[in-house]
């Protein structure tokens, strides 16, 4: 996308002009309140630990045979924008008929790595936008300095978190069964 593209825009964007704007090799593109906000694409290290977070994911889900699959940087429309999460666990069904974006009403759980540069978007702006959505769980995986997991579950219209941190094992039952430590989500390189 060109600075032009932006810079000649008047007025609050809309999610068909998000979706129109040529592509980005440098930024996700993201629409909240009319506003746009553009974050880097993620970090080696972070997209390893989200490509190991959907492996285990997709484990769970096929050892309980759930209608779900883990989709990466998916455009989830929620009621005031349009969000790019790290990943989410969505109705299969849903997912097998979209085109370019997925409804929030189809996602069960909405998952975010934490990054330096989008760490307010990910703590206090896209939880609260995934509630008002009504997203029943929204989790975020924090790396640094150890790998731990905040288990957000929906309740009364906001996210009660339980953390799980490295050297324990979230020991989930809803959505599905999940056991997992957060620790493993950290790869060392092989020699």
């Amino acid at each position: 996308m060109s600075v032009a593209a932006v810079a000649h825009h008047v007025g609050p964007w809309t999610v068909d002009e998000v979706l129109a704007l040529p592509a980005d090799i440098h930024h996700r593109i993201e629409l909240l309140g009319g506003a746009l906000l553009l974050s880097p694409h993620p970090a080696v290290h972070h997209q390893r630990a989200g490509s190991r977070l959907a492996a285990l994911l997709d484990a769970a889900i096929e050892a309980c045979a759930a209608p779900v699959e883990v989709l990466p940087a998916i455009n989830l429309l929620v009621p005031d924008g349009l969000l790019i999460p790290d990943l989410v666990v969505a109705d299969a069904n849903a997912a097998a008929t979209a085109d370019l974006t997925l409804r929030a009403r189809d996602v069960l759980v909405a998952i975010e790595v934490t990054a330096p540069a989008t760490r307010v978007a990910d703590t206090v702006l896209k939880p609260a936008m995934y509630a008002a959505a009504g997203i029943p769980h929204c989790w975020r995986l924090e790396l640094d300095p150890a790998p731990r997991l905040h288990l957000g579950h929906l309740e009364d219209g906001v996210y009660v978190d339980r953390l799980v941190q490295a050297g324990e094992t979230t020991q989930l039952t809803d959505p599905f069964r999940l056991d997992l430590d957060p620790a493993v989500l950290r790869r060392s390189p092989r020699h």
